[in-house]
């Protein structure tokens, strides 16, 4: 009998033991990522050959929180200076946040239209919280030609194009803002696209400069907390009352034989 009685309270107490890991593991299902790219080029011009680059200075919270890129040169498309990602996920909120930025980018391929595009930093950064997502694109020393200008802090989606006799050949967004599919929140401080296909066209493709994507918020559950901790603890209880019978009728069995 007491055999029986000690096997089931240790089945009990392995039970309450895995209850209480229960409770105090985090709800990681999907517990959200960023990453950060500081270059990406992918363009055709006519007459030359297709530019296909990067990402440079690549970051992912999950894996490598850091990069960095001493600097890109490719002729006649783009050049820059030091280009920094990085990615991070606060363990503890369930916080991500994500941000891309480059030193002395210049933009040659709308040079010809009278539109090279320089800037002295160009950033961006998005965040996701328990409230919900948000991404800011920075710019400084920005010099666009004949596209005009635009603030230090774009709002999102500023659109600025760039036509030949009427026809747009090409386009620039800034902070760029897109949602995906899977929740997650992509901003692209500088995306330059050219318009393949029309009159006047000088050629087809992107160039992305700094780009942060951020998933949705993870929520991670506190330690030992919720449901997972009374039956934690309730399991335990019900463990420690056979194991008091136990060594109760093992006194009385010892006064006895006494």
């Amino acid at each position: 009998m007491r055999m029986r009685m000690l096997r089931r309270g240790g089945l009990i107490g392995l039970a309450a033991t895995a209850a209480l890991l229960a409770g105090t593991a985090p709800a990681w299902a999907d517990a959200g990522d960023g990453t950060a790219k500081g270059a990406t080029v992918d363009v055709k011009l006519l007459g030359a050959d297709a530019v296909k680059a990067g990402p440079f200075a690549s970051a992912q919270a999950n894996s490598s929180p850091k990069n960095s890129f001493l600097g890109v040169k490719l002729n006649g498309v783009l050049s820059t200076g030091v280009i920094n990602a990085s990615a991070h996920r606060d363990e503890d909120s369930g916080e991500v946040d994500a941000a891309a930025s480059i030193v002395g980018a210049k933009v040659d391929l709308l040079k010809a239209l009278g539109a090279p595009i320089s800037a002295d930093v160009i950033e961006a950064r998005c965040t996701a919280t328990q409230q919900g997502q948000h991404g800011s694109a920075k710019l400084a020393g920005v010099n666009l030609g004949a596209l005009g200008k635009v603030a230090a802090d774009p709002a999102p989606n500023t659109e600025l194009a760039l036509g030949l006799a009427g026809v747009n050949i090409a386009k620039v967004v800034f902070n760029e803002q897109v949602r995906g599919e899977d929740g997650s929140l992509t901003v692209n401080a500088v995306h330059i696209r050219l318009l393949g296909g029309v009159l006047g066209s000088i050629g087809s493709g992107d160039v992305v400069l700094a780009s942060a994507t951020c998933g949705p918020a993870g929520l991670p559950i506190p330690m030992a907390s919720g449901a997972g901790l009374w039956i934690g603890l309730g399991l335990l209880g019900a463990a420690a009352v056979p194991a008091a019978l136990v060594v109760t009728r093992r006194r009385r069995l010892a006064t006895a034989t006494a």
